[in-house]
């Protein structure tokens, strides 16, 4: 495993000037230590800006609407967690033992904060430019690659029972699993006359995405 100062090189972060706010990033609250959250808050809305200012270029024909759409896609907690996946940040994430051994470091809702605090962290250490063009350098693909503005699979499941005259989908939490740091929800979706289908994630809004998505991808 990499020195942090080495990893933050490594993914474009170089000349650091305060190495306390990086580990600070790094940190679960688990350890009983000053923790991310509060770096997380921040980087979340440096990275918003930095995606809207993007988008808003990027597809200058668009609406407000398809704008938001792909916004809210580009920065949900697991397009976080894929790029902190892509860059490595798990195995740096410092854990208490419980949540080393539950598994935290692959979790999306920690390597999503991790990722959104590693931006906060270097906005204050750097500022706005260098953050965006951190945000840039590993968003680029993923905002250039949607040919389409995302569609939220709870709309199109909304959309497509008015369109057949069925019932809106209900949606149930079937149960809430784990320890606070690393919950797992199972959700059930339901259209009167079908079979429903359940589905797993780490948070609740998450799972019911994925249920919507999966009773798609069979009823449709």
């Amino acid at each position: 495993m990499k020195p942090l100062p080495a990893w933050l090189a490594s993914i474009g972060i170089a000349h650091v000037g305060n190495l306390p706010l990086y580990e600070r990033a790094m940190t679960h609250g688990s350890t009983g230590k000053p923790d991310y959250q509060r770096l997380e808050f921040l980087g979340d809305r440096v990275l918003g800006l930095a995606v809207a200012d993007m988008l808003y270029t990027s597809y200058p024909d668009e609406p407000e609407g398809k704008l938001s759409h792909r916004l809210n896609a580009l920065v949900s907690g697991a397009t976080c967690a894929d790029v902190a996946r892509d860059l490595g940040a798990g195995p740096l994430i410092a854990l208490g033992k419980q949540a080393r051994s539950d598994g935290a470091a692959e979790s999306d809702n920690v390597l999503g904060d991790v990722m959104e605090s590693i931006i906060g962290a270097l906005f204050l250490d750097q500022g706005i430019a260098t953050a965006r063009s951190f945000v840039e350098s590993h968003w680029r693909e993923r905002i250039a690659s949607a040919g389409q503005a995302p569609r939220h699979p709870k709309s199109l499941l909304q959309e497509w029972a008015a369109s057949t005259g069925k019932r809106p989908p209900v949606y149930e939490t079937l149960s809430k699993t784990g320890p606070a740091h690393s919950r797992t929800f199972e959700v059930q979706v339901s259209v009167k006359g079908l079979e429903p289908v359940t589905a797993t994630a780490p948070s609740k809004q998450e799972a019911e995405t994925r249920a919507a998505k999966s009773f798609l991808e069979k009823y449709i």
